[in-house]
């Protein structure tokens, strides 16, 4: 397995989007991260670990919190928290020989009081369904969680792993889970379980009652479906009658009119309606024709009398225009100065009285009818009423019209209704038909049911009789089948039990030359440990020194118990074949220099393919930085804001290009 890159999106202290590149190449599998206590480096190694398990993921922050309590605090408290946060890990595996990219992404937000998650794993760039609706069994064959804990640790809280209790549970999980001794045992539970699962077949003379009963049952539901098979097409002869004598009656009654008679009520109905509507009809023109609808006989008149109401208004007015300037002429005249000659005098008055008698010719008429001011106002009115009556009233014409001949219609429908005597037998003989067609058409969906329900059961009775007889037949040869798949089940299974022992004693023997010759490259004292055993039953860890006694671990400094854990982590790699990804958070916090540089020389390079530190600057000092960065791939530091309390991912370490992000 080989993580690609991480990136975190408002997942912790991480504020926006930050990305880690983890690929690394031959000979350089470190990847070197950097961050001071409280910046989130731990926050890391629970992103890789929540990213794969979900809510099964061994998270340092969660304590005893819900899933979803720790998802909505694992928001950054600067984001937007509907909006969430978002994991995503690539890497890739070897399946069958062929490498395949993985890509997870783990989102989640808050929607109300709930915190809703979503899960996407493409492979090869393409997205799986399959694999995203069940990525919690699928990520157990990539790398399962008891594994996964092996090879993501806390070096502050691994030296906790130097307890032979707990380094027990460790070697067990690991021999079984990580070296395949458990599919062993497994294997050996299925053969137990196909061995109880066999059992012998009944004996010959239970199969002979059996046959001989269900074919009992079978000749009395033939018999069954016999009968009933009669009774239905006896039925059926008797729906056929009761239909054609349906078929007469409603012709008879058809031809005396008994439609008609049926429809009476709503061709009554339908008269009704057309006699009210016409009386509406007729109210609503009468109320017109009380109105001014009459003077449309006299349009011509009313439209004379409208002019000549013009042109006694045109005259009147020009009548006052006269008299006006008849004053305002003689005040000009007044106003002409003494200097003015009589002539120019004379001839200025002879035109203003030539302008008056222009203008009184207009005010005499041929025929003054003294007709009242604001008659033409009125005409207008009258005029613009008349046209709506006008429409109104042919509207009304046709509509009137219309009901006449719908009134008319169903008059002459209800003329031809037949009187209720002469076809009353003929309604009673309708009635009794339809009535002896329902009876029978129950009777033969009656009696088909029964048919149809026999012809099941002997269907079912056929089956199972052919059935208990190839059973017969088959009888001596599978209890000779049984019994040799059980003789060689157990075989199998006692073969399994000794290549199991074998399986787990090679394990053990190769885990203790790895784990003993991992802790004495690190330690500083030669020789504290001699030689290093594990009992094969408890799986307890057992130091032995030069002299042959016994080494209880609690003896050794916490230093020294730590680089004893390592060892078994170390150990447990190196016999699993390297194939997983090593991330060590913390990894120097209780040791002294020498153990550091032997840390950085001898187990870093060669923890595995891929190494992820996330270690202070006290750890990987300026000093080890330089022992350790032949092998470094790639360097990060995280850089955090005191202010905000957000982290971001900066490239380069303290004493590198990192120190220009470094505070």
């Amino acid at each position: 397995m080989h993580l690609h890159n991480l990136t975190l999106h408002d997942f912790g202290a991480y504020k926006g989007r930050q990305t880690l590149d983890l690929r690394v190449k031959p000979k350089r599998p470190i990847v070197l991260i950097g961050g001071l206590n409280g910046c989130g480096k731990t926050t890391l190694l629970d992103a890789i670990q929540l990213v794969l398990y979900g809510p099964r993921a061994r998270c340092s922050g969660r304590g005893n919190r819900s899933y979803d309590n720790y998802l909505r605090e694992s928001i950054n408290r600067a984001a937007d928290s509907s909006r969430g946060a978002q994991l995503h890990l690539e890497f890739s595996i070897t399946v069958e020989g062929r490498p395949r990219t993985y890509e997870v992404s783990r989102t989640w937000y808050v929607s109300g009081k709930h915190v809703r998650e979503d899960l996407s794993v493409a492979v090869d760039d393409k997205y799986d369904a399959t694999i995203s609706d069940t990525w919690a069994e699928h990520v157990e064959q990539i790398l399962p969680l008891e594994v996964a804990s092996l090879f993501f640790f806390d070096g502050e809280k691994v030296e906790q792993l130097a307890d032979s209790e707990r380094a027990a549970g460790v070697i067990e999980a690991a021999v079984q889970s990580l070296l395949g001794v458990r599919a062993v045992e497994r294997l050996r539970t299925d053969l137990l379980a196909l061995q109880r699962r066999q059992r012998l077949s009944q004996e010959d003379q239970g199969i002979i009652e059996q046959i001989r009963d269900l074919k009992a049952k079978a000749q009395d539901t033939a018999q069954e479906v016999s009968d009933h098979s009669q009774r239905h097409a006896q039925a059926v002869s008797s729906l056929d009658v009761a239909q054609a004598r349906l078929a007469t009656a409603e012709r008879d009654f058809e031809r005396a009119g008994g439609r008609l008679y049926e429809e009476r009520r709503s061709l009554e109905a339908a008269k009704n309606d057309a006699e009210g509507y016409l009386a509406e009809t007729q109210k609503a023109l009468r109320g017109l024709a009380e109105g001014a609808l009459p003077l449309v006989l006299l349009r011509e008149q009313l439209t004379a009398l409208g002019e000549q109401a013009v042109r006694e208004q045109e005259a009147s007015e020009a009548r006052q225009i006269t008299s006006a300037l008849q004053k305002r002429d003689a005040w000009l005249i007044d106003q002409l100065s003494d200097d003015v000659s009589a002539d120019v005098r004379a001839e200025l008055e002879k035109k203003l009285a030539a302008d008056r008698e222009v203008r009184a010719a207009k005010a005499d008429l041929e025929l003054n009818l003294s007709l009242p001011r604001g008659l033409t106002e009125k005409l207008s009115t009258l005029e613009g009423g008349l046209r709506g009556d006008t429409v109104r009233t042919a509207e009304l014409l046709q509509a009137a019209g219309k009901a006449v001949h719908e009134l008319q219609e169903a008059e002459r429908q209800l003329a031809a209704v037949p009187d209720e005597r002469l076809i009353k037998d003929l309604i009673e003989g309708c009635q009794q038909a339809r009535e002896a067609v329902v009876v029978a058409r129950s009777t033969v969906n009656r009696h088909q049911e029964l048919v149809d329900e026999a012809r099941a059961r002997l269907e079912r009775l056929e089956a199972d009789l052919e059935r208990a007889r190839q059973k017969r037949v088959r009888t001596f040869i599978r209890e000779e089948e049984l019994q040799r798949i059980v003789t060689y089940s157990e075989k199998a299974r006692a073969t399994l039990g000794r290549f199991g022992e074998a399986l787990l004693r090679k394990h053990i023997s190769s885990l203790e030359v790895a784990v003993l010759s991992s802790f004495q490259a690190l330690m500083r004292k030669n020789g504290l440990v001699k030689d290093l055993r594990i009992d094969t039953d408890k799986f307890t860890l057992a130091l032995t020194d030069r002299d042959g006694e016994a080494i209880d671990p609690t003896r050794l400094s916490a230093g020294e118990r730590q680089l004893l854990a390592i060892s078994l982590l170390w150990g447990l790699a190196k016999v699993a074949g390297n194939r997983l990804p090593t991330v060590i958070d913390t990894p120097l916090g209780r040791l002294d220099s020498r153990h550091r540089e032997h840390l950085v020389d001898r187990y870093f390079p060669r923890a595995g393919r891929q190494v992820l530190l996330l270690s202070t600057d006290e750890e990987i000092d300026e000093h080890l930085l330089r022992r350790l960065k032949p092998s470094i791939a790639h360097s990060y530091i995280l850089v955090h804001d005191d202010t905000t309390f957000t982290t971001r991912v900066a490239s380069g370490y303290w004493w590198t290009e990192g120190a220009l992000h470094a505070v």
